[in-house]
Protein backbone atom coordinates (compact mmCIF):
# COMPACT_ATOMS: atom_id res chain seq x y z
CA UNK A 1 0.00 0.00 0.00
CA UNK A 2 1.33 3.32 -0.96
CA UNK A 3 -0.13 6.80 0.04
CA UNK A 4 0.63 9.37 -2.55
CA UNK A 5 0.30 7.07 -5.24
CA UNK A 6 -0.89 9.13 -7.91
CA UNK A 7 2.15 11.24 -8.78
CA UNK A 8 5.99 12.14 -7.73
CA UNK A 9 7.80 9.65 -5.67
CA UNK A 10 4.69 7.42 -4.66
CA UNK A 11 3.65 6.65 -8.23
CA UNK A 12 7.20 5.82 -9.46
CA UNK A 13 7.54 3.92 -6.49
CA UNK A 14 4.33 2.33 -7.23
CA UNK A 15 5.44 1.17 -10.23
CA UNK A 16 8.90 -0.30 -9.35
CA UNK A 17 6.61 -2.47 -7.23
CA UNK A 18 4.44 -3.80 -10.03
CA UNK A 19 7.46 -4.37 -11.79
CA UNK A 20 9.28 -6.01 -8.78
CA UNK A 21 5.80 -8.71 -9.26
CA UNK A 22 4.05 -6.86 -6.28
CA UNK A 23 0.79 -6.57 -6.00
CA UNK A 24 0.06 -2.78 -5.08
CA UNK A 25 -3.09 -0.29 -4.01
CA UNK A 26 -2.14 3.14 -4.46
CA UNK A 27 -4.04 5.64 -2.04
CA UNK A 28 -4.74 9.73 -3.04
CA UNK A 29 -6.30 12.54 -2.02
CA UNK A 30 -6.70 13.58 -6.12
CA UNK A 31 -9.48 11.28 -7.48
CA UNK A 32 -8.72 12.46 -10.77
CA UNK A 33 -5.33 12.18 -10.83
CA UNK A 34 -5.82 8.77 -8.96
CA UNK A 35 -8.47 7.37 -11.68
CA UNK A 36 -6.28 8.35 -14.78
CA UNK A 37 -3.17 6.52 -13.18
CA UNK A 38 -5.49 3.02 -12.66
CA UNK A 39 -6.29 3.41 -15.91
CA UNK A 40 -2.45 3.70 -17.19
CA UNK A 41 -1.63 1.33 -15.21
CA UNK A 42 -3.22 -1.86 -15.37
CA UNK A 43 -0.88 -3.82 -13.23
CA UNK A 44 -1.97 -1.96 -10.46
CA UNK A 45 -4.37 -4.04 -7.98
CA UNK A 46 -6.55 -1.37 -7.38
CA UNK A 47 -6.73 2.78 -5.41
CA UNK A 48 -8.38 4.24 -3.10
CA UNK A 49 -9.32 8.08 -2.38
CA UNK A 50 -8.64 9.23 0.72
CA UNK A 51 -7.37 12.14 2.69
CA UNK A 52 -4.46 10.55 4.83
CA UNK A 53 -5.29 13.61 7.54
CA UNK A 54 -8.54 11.88 8.48
CA UNK A 55 -9.22 9.51 10.83
CA UNK A 56 -12.32 8.32 9.23
CA UNK A 57 -11.15 8.08 5.65
CA UNK A 58 -8.17 6.42 6.61
CA UNK A 59 -9.75 3.55 8.61
CA UNK A 60 -12.34 3.22 5.53
CA UNK A 61 -9.11 3.17 2.99
CA UNK A 62 -7.50 0.08 4.77
CA UNK A 63 -10.90 -1.43 4.79
CA UNK A 64 -10.66 -1.43 1.25
CA UNK A 65 -7.30 -2.30 1.08
CA UNK A 66 -7.76 -5.65 3.11
CA UNK A 67 -11.23 -6.56 0.49
CA UNK A 68 -8.46 -5.80 -2.52
CA UNK A 69 -5.79 -7.70 -0.95
CA UNK A 70 -6.97 -9.74 1.77
CA UNK A 71 -3.25 -8.88 3.83
CA UNK A 72 -0.67 -6.09 3.97
CA UNK A 73 3.03 -6.67 3.34
CA UNK A 74 4.47 -3.71 2.79
CA UNK A 75 3.15 0.02 3.62
CA UNK A 76 4.80 3.14 2.34
CA UNK A 77 3.48 6.53 3.70
CA UNK A 78 4.08 9.09 1.15
CA UNK A 79 1.70 11.14 0.96
CA UNK A 80 2.94 14.39 1.94
CA UNK A 81 2.67 18.67 1.27
CA UNK A 82 4.77 21.60 1.13
CA UNK A 83 4.18 25.69 1.08
CA UNK A 84 7.20 28.19 0.34
CA UNK A 85 6.58 31.01 2.93
CA UNK A 86 7.90 32.75 6.35
CA UNK A 87 7.19 32.13 9.34
CA UNK A 88 5.31 35.24 9.43
CA UNK A 89 3.29 34.61 6.34
CA UNK A 90 1.92 31.32 7.56
CA UNK A 91 -0.75 30.89 8.81
CA UNK A 92 -1.80 28.92 11.72
CA UNK A 93 -4.46 27.19 9.51
CA UNK A 94 -1.91 26.42 7.18
CA UNK A 95 0.69 25.38 9.99
CA UNK A 96 -1.52 23.19 10.83
CA UNK A 97 -2.73 21.27 7.44
CA UNK A 98 0.64 20.48 6.78
CA UNK A 99 0.96 19.06 10.40
CA UNK A 100 -2.07 16.99 9.50
CA UNK A 101 -0.94 15.53 6.52
CA UNK A 102 2.68 14.81 6.73
CA UNK A 103 2.56 13.90 10.26
CA UNK A 104 -0.52 12.74 11.57
CA UNK A 105 -1.13 11.10 7.93
CA UNK A 106 2.17 8.86 8.55
CA UNK A 107 0.71 7.59 12.45
CA UNK A 108 -2.95 7.14 10.94
CA UNK A 109 -1.50 4.77 8.61
CA UNK A 110 1.30 3.54 10.83
CA UNK A 111 -1.54 2.54 13.05
CA UNK A 112 -3.81 1.20 10.55
CA UNK A 113 -1.19 -1.13 9.21
CA UNK A 114 0.20 -2.61 12.95
CA UNK A 115 -3.23 -3.23 13.47
CA UNK A 116 -3.17 -5.67 10.10
CA UNK A 117 0.92 -6.73 10.52
CA UNK A 118 0.88 -7.48 14.49
CA UNK A 119 -0.95 -10.47 14.59
CA UNK A 120 0.62 -12.22 11.76
CA UNK A 121 4.04 -10.67 13.46
CA UNK A 122 5.64 -9.72 10.10
CA UNK A 123 5.65 -6.62 7.88
CA UNK A 124 7.81 -3.50 6.91
CA UNK A 125 6.69 0.53 7.35
CA UNK A 126 8.46 2.71 5.34
CA UNK A 127 7.93 6.87 5.56
CA UNK A 128 9.07 9.17 3.31
CA UNK A 129 10.98 12.15 5.50
CA UNK A 130 13.40 14.82 4.13
CA UNK A 131 16.61 16.09 4.59
CA UNK A 132 14.37 19.19 5.63
CA UNK A 133 14.16 16.65 8.86
CA UNK A 134 17.37 16.65 9.69
CA UNK A 135 19.08 20.46 8.92
CA UNK A 136 17.18 23.87 8.91
CA UNK A 137 15.86 25.24 5.72
CA UNK A 138 14.29 28.78 5.32
CA UNK A 139 10.87 29.08 3.86
CA UNK A 140 9.88 25.59 5.54
CA UNK A 141 8.84 26.27 8.95
CA UNK A 142 6.32 23.77 8.89
CA UNK A 143 7.20 21.08 6.36
CA UNK A 144 10.46 20.73 8.06
CA UNK A 145 9.12 20.51 11.41
CA UNK A 146 6.74 17.50 10.34
CA UNK A 147 9.28 16.09 8.82
CA UNK A 148 11.65 16.22 11.83
CA UNK A 149 8.58 14.55 13.73
CA UNK A 150 8.50 12.09 10.84
CA UNK A 151 12.14 10.67 11.23
CA UNK A 152 11.49 10.34 15.43
CA UNK A 153 8.04 8.53 14.57
CA UNK A 154 10.08 6.08 12.68
CA UNK A 155 12.96 5.27 14.85
CA UNK A 156 10.07 5.42 18.19
CA UNK A 157 8.27 2.57 16.69
CA UNK A 158 11.12 0.42 15.28
CA UNK A 159 11.74 0.17 18.94
CA UNK A 160 8.30 -0.83 19.93
CA UNK A 161 7.92 -3.65 17.44
CA UNK A 162 11.02 -4.68 16.52
CA UNK A 163 12.14 -7.54 15.85
CA UNK A 164 9.31 -8.59 13.78
CA UNK A 165 8.35 -4.82 12.54
CA UNK A 166 10.96 -3.31 10.37
CA UNK A 167 10.54 0.26 9.65
CA UNK A 168 12.81 3.12 7.90
CA UNK A 169 12.24 7.28 7.23
CA UNK A 170 13.81 7.52 3.53
CA UNK A 171 15.19 10.98 3.75
CA UNK A 172 15.11 12.76 0.17
CA UNK A 173 16.96 15.96 -0.65
CA UNK A 174 16.05 17.71 -3.61
CA UNK A 175 13.69 15.33 -6.09
CA UNK A 176 12.17 16.75 -9.75
CA UNK A 177 8.42 16.11 -8.54
CA UNK A 178 5.18 17.49 -9.65
CA UNK A 179 5.25 19.39 -6.29
CA UNK A 180 9.14 20.65 -6.49
CA UNK A 181 8.26 22.18 -9.84
CA UNK A 182 5.42 23.87 -8.92
CA UNK A 183 6.58 25.70 -5.90
CA UNK A 184 10.20 26.25 -8.40
CA UNK A 185 10.85 28.66 -11.43
CA UNK A 186 13.44 26.77 -13.49
CA UNK A 187 15.86 29.03 -12.58
CA UNK A 188 15.32 28.25 -9.01
CA UNK A 189 15.51 24.61 -9.67
CA UNK A 190 19.19 25.17 -11.71
CA UNK A 191 20.70 27.14 -8.77
CA UNK A 192 19.33 24.25 -6.25
CA UNK A 193 21.37 22.23 -8.62
CA UNK A 194 24.60 24.65 -8.63
CA UNK A 195 24.77 23.59 -4.35
CA UNK A 196 24.86 19.78 -4.97
CA UNK A 197 27.45 17.71 -5.31
CA UNK A 198 26.12 15.70 -8.22
CA UNK A 199 25.06 18.86 -9.47
CA UNK A 200 20.90 17.57 -10.23
CA UNK A 201 17.66 16.78 -8.36
CA UNK A 202 16.90 13.02 -7.90
CA UNK A 203 14.81 11.31 -10.23
CA UNK A 204 11.68 9.53 -8.50
CA UNK A 205 12.77 6.40 -9.58
CA UNK A 206 15.95 6.95 -7.74
CA UNK A 207 13.82 6.68 -4.54
CA UNK A 208 11.41 4.35 -5.59
CA UNK A 209 14.49 1.90 -5.82
CA UNK A 210 16.04 2.92 -2.21
CA UNK A 211 11.86 1.77 -1.09
CA UNK A 212 12.30 -1.86 -2.90
CA UNK A 213 15.80 -2.73 -1.19
CA UNK A 214 14.29 -1.57 1.84
CA UNK A 215 11.42 -3.41 1.87
CA UNK A 216 13.13 -6.69 0.46
CA UNK A 217 14.53 -9.44 2.88
CA UNK A 218 17.77 -8.05 1.49
CA UNK A 219 17.66 -5.19 4.17
CA UNK A 220 15.94 -7.40 6.95
CA UNK A 221 18.57 -5.89 9.38
CA UNK A 222 17.82 -2.52 8.91
CA UNK A 223 15.79 -0.33 10.92
CA UNK A 224 15.03 2.37 12.82
CA UNK A 225 16.87 4.69 10.66
CA UNK A 226 16.89 7.29 8.41
CA UNK A 227 18.07 6.58 5.50
CA UNK A 228 19.39 10.21 3.35
CA UNK A 229 19.34 10.22 -0.52
CA UNK A 230 20.32 13.02 -1.28
CA UNK A 231 23.25 13.41 -4.09
CA UNK A 232 25.38 14.27 -1.54
CA UNK A 233 23.63 17.48 -0.19
CA UNK A 234 23.85 17.13 4.00
CA UNK A 235 27.53 15.93 3.28
CA UNK A 236 28.89 19.51 3.64
CA UNK A 237 29.36 22.72 1.94
CA UNK A 238 31.00 20.92 -1.07
CA UNK A 239 28.61 21.51 -3.36
CA UNK A 240 28.52 25.50 -3.48
CA UNK A 241 32.64 25.47 -3.89
CA UNK A 242 33.91 25.54 -7.63
CA UNK A 243 36.13 22.30 -7.68
CA UNK A 244 38.89 21.67 -10.19
CA UNK A 245 37.30 18.85 -12.98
Amino acid sequence: MITGGASGIGLATAKRFVDEASRVVIIDINEKALNQVLEENPGLTGGVRADVSDPEEVSQAFKEVDKLMGGLDVLISNAGISIRKSVLETSYEEWRRIIEVNLDGMFLCAKEALKRMKPRRQGVILFTASTNGLEGHPLYAAYNASKAGVILLAKTLALEYAPWLRINAVCPGYVLTPMQEAEYTPEMLEAVNRTIPMRRHAKPEEIAALFAFLASDEAKYITGQCIVIDGGETAGRYGIVKMPE
